[in-house]
């Protein structure tokens, strides 16, 4: 390219700009090459931007327990500042292993199979870190968590797509049967489910477990919202069924249940071999989540059954003022079974698609989602839905209701 050296002081900061972008395309690794922005970060940025109510990213706008933050401030003064051991604090990995064992009958060795990982975000790529090579199949589910799509392409895995099939988000066996194959290492199951609500039952999570066995493959749970449950239903670990023990890794975190998306504090469960290699990742990745925060998870950890009670039973409410929200807008949601975001057919509205929609709602309604595509990778399957979250204050909500009523109208 032939620059002119008489170039106006525009034309020159415009080619500065456009040779800096070929220059971060040469040196851009083929790894990241498929990626862009996070669609749930970019509606969440663009709520703040237009001044619009925020149901897009799954964070609560309303305060975390008081204890739970009274607990983290006695920590900071304290002088509980320091790293404290790379794979986690010895009282907080302590007290994870008490919560399994009290709540699941699981008996977990503090020392051996508990990494503390910086949220769940962090413990799920050190974990495809540590156990997938360049070419091994991993199965996820579809719709799933946009995160799954970087993490196994930062792995150099082949993802193989499994079905969600609404309205009830439950798997064909036979297809899940499928796409199990001798290169399979892993899959992915998410439960309860973002962003569809699903909680997976016993036959299902048994299908799933018969088949890593039968395959000599792992099982990845993501369970961050093992407590967001409704109807009465149960949250059920693959890692407690039978013959799971020694291929699970189960991932949890902080995040949701005590409303503190923001500390980043995760874990992994997992037998030693699987602990060891993904704390060798883990190490050095991140070297360590914060100490303050992981003292405080001492005593978020050691809540009464009455909290997690209560917190499903408040959700619960959310639930059922969101689906009344948005079947009054028009909207026709799928009501979610946990965690707490809805899936919304828009087809009724009439935009070619799902980003379209999204954009209007953002910036004309006042009102921001995400669209549904960004939980598909095939093609055109997700752009007639979005996902609103609603861990939200009443108030928030209602807000919201108001601002719907001009899409209605």
């Amino acid at each position: 390219m032939v620059i002119p050296t008489a170039a106006l002081p525009t034309q020159r900061a415009s080619v500065q700009q456009s040779s800096a972008a070929g220059r971060r395309s040469r040196f851009a690794s083929h790894r990241t090459s498929g990626f862009v922005e996070s669609v749930i970060r970019e509606m969440s940025r663009l709520a703040v931007q237009h001044g619009a109510v925020n149901l897009a990213q799954g964070f609560p706008d309303f305060p975390a327990p008081p204890s739970i933050k009274q607990a983290a401030i006695d920590a900071i003064d304290a002088d509980i500042n320091q790293y404290s051991v790379t794979w986690g604090a010895k009282p907080f990995r302590d007290a994870i292993a008490a919560k399994y064992r009290n709540t699941y009958g699981l008996a977990l060795d503090p020392e051996r199979e508990i990494t503390v990982t910086c949220g769940s975000t962090e413990a799920m790529i050190a974990t495809l870190l540590a156990t997938t090579n360049p070419g091994d199949e991993v199965i996820v589910f579809e719709p799933f968590y946009e995160n799954y799509f970087p993490d196994t392409q930062l792995c150099g895995a082949t993802r193989k797509l499994v079905t969600l099939h609404p309205p009830h988000w439950s798997f064909d066996p036979d297809e899940l049967r499928r796409a199990f194959t001798s290169r399979t290492k892993a899959i992915i199951v998410n439960t309860p489910n973002n962003p569809t609500g699903r909680v997976f039952t016993l036959e299902e999570l048994t299908i799933v477990a018969n088949l890593c066995q039968e395959f000599d493959c792992l099982c990845i749970t993501d369970e961050i919202y093992e407590h967001i449950l409704y109807d009465g239903l149960q949250h059920i670990p693959v890692l407690s069924l039978p013959g799971m023990r020694d291929r699970t890794v189960l991932i949890n975190s902080m995040s949701k249940t005590y409303s503190v998306t923001g500390w980043r504090v995760g874990w992994t469960l997992a037998a030693p071999d699987l602990t060891e290699s993904i704390r060798k990742v883990h190490d050095f990745l991140t070297v360590g989540a914060a100490s303050p925060m992981q003292q405080a998870g001492v005593h978020a950890l050691a809540s009464s059954p009455s909290y997690y009670g209560d917190l499903a039973s408040h959700y619960g409410e959310r639930r059922d003022l969101i689906m009344d929200i948005l079947t009054g807008s028009g909207f026709s949601p799928l009501r979610p079974q946990g965690a707490y975001y809805v899936m919304a057919d828009i087809s009724k509205f009439g935009f070619p698609n799902d980003r379209a929609f999204a954009m209007h709602m953002v910036e004309n309604i006042g009102v921001s989602c995400v669209p549904g595509s960004s939980f598909f990778e095939t093609p055109g399957v997700g752009d007639q839905w979005v996902r609103f979250c609603f861990c939200k204050k009443t108030e928030t909500l209602e807000a919201a209701r108001a601002r719907l009523a001009k899409l209605a109208a």
